[in-house]
């Protein structure tokens, strides 16, 4: 069919025409039923009526003008009884008043006569992908309703199922964990849910970020300090071992400890025993460390870099977070799941991704994992201001690869082509950029002075990279619009 470009399925769509023109009936017949849809016609609009009832057809194609019974009373007695079919209304009077009407009792669109072929198959196919679409939020609520995630963790896919069952695992014992993954990939989320679910569960769970002081502070913090131990200990400070005695204390990024606190690390784990910065007398604690890395300790070990015997003490459970390329099939809850919190705290008026969006939600790289998606869905709920969130209110590297990896977009001209290449350039060009800043990120473990430098750049050029695509240190992604390039 000329203009129209068949989407034939292997399981046929069921269609129902109702209309007393046998004229008519027969054109949508064999229109359709080239499509690859199953049609059944009636032309009494009460013996239409009765079928439809059934409920078996995806969609029902009603006259409005029929004798005995008119199209909008047949579409009122289908939506009383809950009938699930979407209508579409056939119309040889195409006001405005007509189309109102049948949409505000439930019809989901309206064709006018006369029609041609693409136009009645381009309205199926429009009202078909809505109705999956709804069905498929549907789903998706009925997921986030019944199961609100194993201790807040979104995720359905064989890596992530494999995380909880370890989780579940290890939680009732004693062991020291280990996760590892990239930033971004919920590492404290698994380290809570450990807390959670074992018998320290109402005791103190603390976090803290290895990488958020300097080595100098890093002891008192975690060890606690006397007073007069140092310039400006002006008071006996308990540490974060003491503060989590019966509790959980989860060491974030322990790769940054450098390897004389690493040593005094190893042994309160082997003693369980702490010793104030400046003070004489060990402190007998019960604790339980959960330790976090997105670096390759196993690596460090070898360069000298980390004590093996700290390594082997802290990796007694290891565990994987996965990276969200890796889980791909829980993108789309994981999206439903973000997008409604934010319009329960914000009442933004998104309330769905159409299919387009979110296949290309599925094909990003997030380089930022579930952090990165977190943000991006925040900032499009912001900017959006329709209810279903289609393809062009996505973050324009997604856009781009849509249209650089589509095979259907061949030129046409010369000028097409040109500015084909330019685009397909600009967009390697971009990603290539972003994934260098954020590996210079991840090797300097967030300096950004330290990254310009080992990357031969001046810190104002390389912070401005950052800026162009939204980066923090930690190599995530920004809240809010992107910066124009």
């Amino acid at each position: 069919m000329a203009g129209t470009e068949s989407k034939k399925s292997p399981v046929p769509h069921h269609i129902l025409v109702i209309d007393d023109e046998g004229v008519v009936c027969l054109s949508c017949s064999r229109i359709l039923t080239a499509e690859g849809y199953s049609v059944e016609c009636r032309q009494e609009p009460r013996d239409g009526l009765e079928v439809a009832l059934s409920g078996e057809y995806d969609i029902v194609l009603l006259d409005v003008v029929m004798p005995e019974m008119s199209g909008l009373d047949v579409l009122k007695e289908l939506k009383a009884a809950g009938v699930s079919s979407e209508i579409v209304i056939i119309t040889g009077y195409s006001t405005v008043q007509t189309a109102v009407e049948a949409m505000k009792l439930g019809a989901a669109d309206y064709i006018s006569k006369p029609f041609t072929p693409g136009e009645l198959v381009m309205v199926v196919q429009k009202v078909l992908e809505r109705s999956a679409l709804m069905r498929e939020n549907v789903e998706l609520r009925k997921k986030l309703e019944s199961k609100k995630g194993f201790e807040g963790i979104i995720g359905e896919s064989p890596s992530m199922e494999r995380v909880f069952k370890l989780v579940q695992r290890v939680a009732p014992t004693h062991g020291t964990v280990l996760i590892t993954g990239e930033s971004g990939t919920g590492k404290e989320m698994i380290a809570k849910a450990i807390h959670n679910l074992s018998a320290r569960q109402n005791k103190p769970f603390l976090a803290f970020d290895c990488s958020s002081l300097a080595p100098s502070l890093i002891e008192s913090e975690l060890f606690g300090h006397v007073k007069g131990s140092f310039s400006g200990a002006i008071s006996t400070k308990q540490g974060l071992f003491e503060v989590a005695d019966k509790g959980t204390l989860f060491l974030d990024e322990v790769a940054n400890i450098s390897l004389e606190t690493q040593g005094k690390l190893l042994r309160v784990l082997e003693t369980q025993k702490v010793k104030k910065v400046g003070d004489t007398v060990e402190h007998q604690v019960d604790i339980r460390i959960i330790a976090a890395t997105n670096r390759d300790l196993q690596k460090m070990v070898a360069e000298g870099t980390f004590r093996e015997d700290l390594f082997y003490r802290l990796n007694v459970i290891p565990i994987h977070a996965p990276p969200l390329r890796e889980r791909t099939g829980d993108i789309p809850l994981l999206a439903m799941t973000f997008l409604e919190r934010y319009r329960d705290r914000y009442e933004f008026k998104a309330k769905s991704f159409s299919p387009q969006a979110m296949r290309l939600m599925e094909a990003h790289a997030w380089l930022g994992n579930v952090r990165e998606l977190k943000n991006v869905v925040e900032r499009i709920a912001i900017m959006c201001e329709s209810e279903i969130i289609e393809p062009h209110h996505l973050p324009p590297e997604m856009r781009h690869a849509q249209s650089t990896s589509s095979s259907a977009e061949i030129p046409d001209t010369w000028e097409e082509l040109k500015d084909l290449k330019r685009r397909v350039s600009e967009s390697v060009v971009g990603n290539l950029e972003c994934r260098f800043v954020i590996r210079a990120l991840e090797r300097s473990q967030g300096n950004v002075t330290k990254a310009a430098e080992n990357v031969g750049m001046q810190r104002t050029n390389f912070h401005a990279l950052m800026r162009k695509y939204r980066l923090t240190s930690d190599g995530s992604d920004m809240k809010g619009p992107p910066r124009a390039s």
